[in-house]
C-alpha cells in the first residue's frame, strides 16, 4: 500500500505562485502515475493535471499555461508548480497515485491553496 504526504500548500495573493509536492513512501515499485486533483468548497473534485510513468502529461483547460507538473521518479515525488494564481484556483488540493499492484488507486489528505484578490 502507498502512502502519500503532500506539501506546500497555503495563502497567497492571485499572481502569485506556490509549488505542491506529493512525496510516495511505502510499495514504490508498482506506481503508474500521479495526478493532481482539487476541490472547492461545494463543488466536485477535478482533474488538475496527470503524469504518468512514461512521462505522458495531460492538463485541465483551466490551468493549461499556469500549471506545471512533473515528478522525480528516483525519489517518487510528483509535484505540480501553479503559477499566476487566480482567486478561482481556492482549493483543497490533493495527489493521487494509480499503482499497477491490483490497478489500486490513493489518494493523500490533501492540501490547502488558498488565493486572495
Amino acid at each position: 500500500q502507498e502512502q502519500l504526504v503532500e506539501s506546500g500548500g497555503g495563502l497567497v495573493q492571485a499572481g502569485g505562485s506556490l509549488r505542491l509536492s506529493c512525496a510516495a513512501s511505502g510499495n514504490t515499485f508498482k506506481i503508474m502515475s500521479f495526478g493532481w486533483y482539487r476541490q472547492a468548497p461545494g463543488k466536485q473534485r477535478e482533474l488538475v493535471a496527470t503524469i504518468t510513468r512514461s512521462g505522458d502529461i495531460n492538463y485541465a483547460d483551466f490551468v493549461k499555461g499556469r500549471f506545471t507538473i512533473s515528478r522525480d521518479s528516483a525519489k517518487y515525488v510528483a509535484y505540480l508548480q501553479m503559477n499566476n494564481l487566480k482567486s478561482e484556483d481556492t482549493a483543497v488540493y490533493y495527489c493521487k497515485l494509480e499503482s499497477g499492484v491490483a490497478y489500486t488507486a490513493y489518494w493523500g489528505q490533501g492540501t490547502q491553496v488558498t488565493v486572495s484578490s
